[in-house]
């Protein structure tokens, strides 16, 4: 029998909550993740949707944004969702003043792609490597990526732009898979992280 891994949500700012009880309902065992430490202590890492410029400031503020990068860039399973698929960019197309992401994906992203709070929507994705048709995305100032490196795969498309990617052991996505109850995404990133541990 298969023991939980254990997984953090970055807590620093975002949807905190809706991640550790999607990964839950995935077989994990999940907790909130403030400080350098307690990341000794993971599996895998989730880095929520939220505002990205804000949770770069709070990432250097916490002590976080330094040691967050030398655990992804040595393997640590990573999945990052809306400002979460900033964070794990290799390059931002157009960055706020003095913000850095963590890095992770050969990806260039343009921030707030699909419009403002405003324009937000839901949409049917076809993400491959989840079975049982498509996901229900979530797109609330969402980002897609512009381009991608040779050692990224492309998951879902919508609307001709890219929304979900993988390189090695980091996953993300546009969308917010948690808010929909539709916990496939995190029981594909649940297995992820069981492959490596």
């Amino acid at each position: 029998m298969r023991s939980n891994p254990v997984i953090g949500v970055l807590a620093l700012q975002g949807d905190v909550q809706e991640h550790l009880i999607a990964l839950a309902v995935a077989d994990a065992t999940a907790r909130p993740v403030r400080r350098p430490e307690e990341l000794a202590e993971l599996d895998g890492l989730v880095i929520p949707g939220g505002e990205s410029t804000t949770m770069s400031k709070l990432a250097a503020l916490f002590g976080m944004r330094e040691p967050l990068r030398e655990r992804i860039a040595g393997g640590l399973p990573v999945y990052g969702t809306c400002a979460g698929l900033i964070m794990l960019a290799d390059k931002i197309l157009d960055p706020r003043s003095e913000q850095e992401t963590f890095g992770g994906i050969d990806m260039i992203v343009r921030r707030n792609a699909f419009g403002r709070q405003n324009e937000s929507f839901e949409a049917s994705v076809d993400v491959a490597g989840i079975e049982g048709g498509p996901v229900e995305g979530v797109f609330i100032r969402a980002p897609w990526v512009e381009s991608v490196g040779a050692e990224v795969e492309v998951l879902a498309e919508h609307n001709g732009h890219i929304v979900a990617v993988r390189q090695g052991n980091a996953l993300a996505t546009s969308f917010h898979p948690e808010l929909t109850g539709d916990h496939r995404v995190h029981h594909l990133f649940t297995d992820m992280v069981l492959a490596v541990r």
